[in-house]
């Protein structure tokens, strides 16, 4: 048995959550993947996965398993780009990963800079308003919008954000603008559950635990809905300043309460703490901290 390989299967597998979707991203027959999980378990004389009709799971072996796996992984992928050269001239896969909308209107464009530049390094960009790992190894550079609660990762600042309400003209005109949050009552609202509670919204005046409740008349899971409702006139919504950013600079929303608004939240470039860091990494890192402090200010 190739034990690299069967972890590495194993470890794409449990990633991946399932056995078939394995083999389609390694390209591997399922019949394969299967075989090469269970030689590991074998090897190892305890079952890694519980398989049922509705997928599989991580056994408590399996779970412990994973994470050695993935430490092994790692440090044999950094000796082969240490051999190849990858320490010593940028070039290979970077993996990096924002969320949605930010990822879209501030690093997709660095990113394509980028790629003119460093001929040698590919970006796979993930976008996801979802926090993905970085210490296993899956993720190069992050981008986090909010406090960092993982001591272990390396953080830089590039920016803040902050938590804004708005909605379009028309709608102002015909239901009049809110000068506190306790009118908020008395209007429509549109709830943005990615980012509040779907009935209730916290300002930078209220006592923690005393949020101000709203009348949401539309409730979405998704930043983009919830602004396309808005310009629609049904109502205010609450979102993060990037995420309106155009549309309030064209004028077809207005943002209302801004005195009581919440402290910023930070922008912080996130990676794992590597030595020697590789070069397609640092190059990055170097590439893309100052524009995006260019593109928050």
């Amino acid at each position: 048995m190739d034990r690299l390989e069967a972890m590495r299967v194993f470890a794409t597998a449990a990633g991946e959550g399932s056995l078939s979707a394995a083999g389609r991203k390694l390209g591997m027959p399922l019949a394969t993947v299967s075989r090469k999980v269970a030689e590991l378990e074998r090897g190892i004389g305890a079952p890694l996965l519980t398989r049922t009709a509705r997928g599989m799971s991580l056994t408590v072996t399996g779970r412990g398993y994973l994470a050695a796996c993935r430490r092994i992984l790692e440090d044999v992928g950094e000796a082969e780009r240490l051999a190849s050269g990858e320490y010593r001239a940028p070039r290979g896969e970077l993996v990096v990963t924002a969320p949605m909308v930010f990822g879209r209107l501030h690093l997709v464009p660095i990113i394509v800079e980028f790629l003119a530049a460093f001929r040698d390094i590919d970006v796979r960009a993930v976008l996801d308003d979802r926090i993905l790992g970085i210490p296993d190894g899956q993720i190069d550079v992050a981008i986090r919008i909010g406090d960092l609660h993982d001591s272990s990762l390396v953080a830089t600042r590039v920016g803040g954000v902050r938590l804004v309400v708005c909605a379009s003209p028309a709608y102002l005109a015909r239901c009049g603008t809110p000068a506190t949050p306790a009118e908020l009552g008395a209007h429509a609202c549109i709830s943005f559950t990615g980012l509040s509670p779907p009935d209730a919204w916290k300002f930078g005046s209220t006592r923690p635990g005393r949020p101000v409740a709203i009348r949401p008349r539309l409730t979405v899971n998704s930043a983009e809905a919830a602004v396309d409702a808005a310009l629609a006139h049904v109502g205010l919504v609450r979102v993060l300043s990037y995420q309106v950013e155009r549309e309030v600079r064209s004028g077809s929303l207005v943002t209302v309460l801004g005195k009581f608004e919440r402290a910023p939240r930070p922008v912080q470039v996130v990676y794992a703490r590597r030595k020697p860091l590789p070069l397609k990494q640092r190059a990055f890192l170097d590439f893309a901290i100052p524009r995006l402090r260019a593109g928050l200010r």
